[in-house]
């Protein structure tokens, strides 16, 4: 079976190919859809027929200081005989005459990904308004197998639109926003997670994402927070997850490093920032997910790496605190603080997102494991005593052994690092 053109229904010319055959007249969106368009529409299959109408779901959020102040909502639906529905949104977003001076952040969720021809207005679009930046969900993918359809994704990518496919998250998030769903909690459909996972690689294959999602089990095992290792034996090592955003919120980067030999995680990151030769008149953040807080000798390098970048801020979390009653560690971690690198523990929205973004979890939710909230507020007292001002004696000294290793803490390196 083939997905039918979601668009058939649009007249001849232009707008039977894709796009426009004129400049769309403006539409106003509406509120919500009811239960049974959703569930038929937004349906992940990998081939579907007989949708032939594309929805739009879309939020747009005004930044003011880099968090929204201003947020609108609602549902575009193809306009039949004239215009897709990507199009009809940014018709009515131009007629609002927003100012170019503040920055706007959209969320699309589609039932179809763009076709080609709105995948290059909606590119066009995004090079006239610097100031907005896009992020699109798509719950299927758009002829996936064309060439041509393949190009205006990757197309997108380029011109930094955020493409992802939508996970349960994403459906519940819909469910719950966009849908008159009468209090009724949305139920997911049969292989709606099998379907996930074969969309997601396919929309891999196209982009050309290399970068390796963390197995289930994996993320499970190292970034656990328990105290001791649930499976006796195993050996906790160092991951960091990390992901590198524009002030707006928009995600430009983001990878996964594990320690290799003579060359730890936080290294190998700082390695690859430095390689993408970021803009030095734009802004930056990167938020870090590690699975143990930085050794002494790693604290001092990404001091000594933020030190020299004016226009990047740095946000580390971490699972659990390494050597943590050792003083020299400590050091590292005040050192770290003192930079005004912001060093925190995870909690359970940061599980969330690092599962969301860093582990191939089949469309599943995070599920916690047992006493993640007490492991994770236990840590949390731990670091803040780490951190009170009361423990900074002769902080000076303190950095200067870091970088003379005083004591090295190659000496103290145990299997769990």
């Amino acid at each position: 079976m083939e997905p039918q053109h979601p668009r058939q229904r649009a007249g001849m010319g232009l707008a039977s190919k894709g796009g426009c055959s004129q400049r769309p007249r403006i539409r106003h969106p509406v509120e919500r859809l009811d239960r049974q368009t959703f569930s038929f529409h937004f349906r992940n299959l990998r081939f579907a027929s007989g949708r032939n109408c594309t929805y739009l779901c879309y939020q747009v959020e005004r930044l003011k200081h880099c968090s929204p102040d201003f947020s609108d909502w609602g549902v575009f639906q193809n306009w039949v005989y004239a215009c897709h529905v990507e199009l009809c949104f940014l018709s009515w977003f131009r007629a609002k005459k927003l100012s170019s001076h503040e920055q706007y952040r959209i969320t699309w969720f589609l039932s179809w990904s763009p076709c080609l021809s709105c995948a290059e207005q909606v590119v066009a679009f995004l090079k006239e308004n610097r100031n907005v930046r896009l992020s699109i969900f798509a719950a299927r993918l758009y002829y996936f197998w064309n060439p041509d359809y393949q190009h205006g994704l990757r197309i997108l990518r380029h011109q930094r639109a955020w493409v992802r496919i939508m996970s349960f998250r994403d459906f519940k998030y819909c469910w719950k926003n966009f849908v008159y769903n009468q209090g009724m909690p949305f139920k997911p459909w049969k292989k709606l997670r099998k379907n996930y996972q074969f969309l997601v690689a396919k929309l891999h294959e196209i982009l050309g994402n290399t970068m390796n999602l963390l197995k289930t089990n994996i993320f499970r095992q190292q970034y656990g927070n328990q105290p001791r290792v649930p499976q006796r034996g195993y050996r906790r090592k160092t991951y960091l997850c990390y992901q590198l955003k524009q002030l707006d919120g928009f995600t430009l980067d983001k990878g996964c490093f594990q320690n290799k030999k003579q060359r730890h995680a936080e290294i190998r990151f700082i390695d690859k920032i430095t390689s993408l030769n970021l803009d030095p008149n734009q802004r930056y953040k990167i938020i870090c997910y590690v699975t143990w807080s930085p050794c002494a000798a790693c604290a001092g390098e990404l001091v000594d790496f933020i030190n020299g970048q004016d226009n990047l801020s740095l946000q580390i979390f971490a699972s659990r605190l390494y050597f943590h009653w050792i003083k020299v560690f400590q050091r590292g971690l005040q050192q770290l603080q003192a930079a005004q690198v912001s060093v925190a523990v995870m909690t359970r929205s940061e599980f969330e997102d690092c599962w969301e973004e860093f582990v191939d979890n089949q469309g599943m939710p995070f599920e916690s494991w047992d006493k993640l909230e007490q492991y994770s507020e236990s840590i949390s007292r731990r670091l803040q005593r780490i951190l009170s001002p009361s423990n900074w004696n002769n902080l000076e000294d303190s950095f200067r052994d870091l970088r003379l290793g005083s004591p090295s803490p190659s000496s103290l390196r145990s299997d769990s690092r």
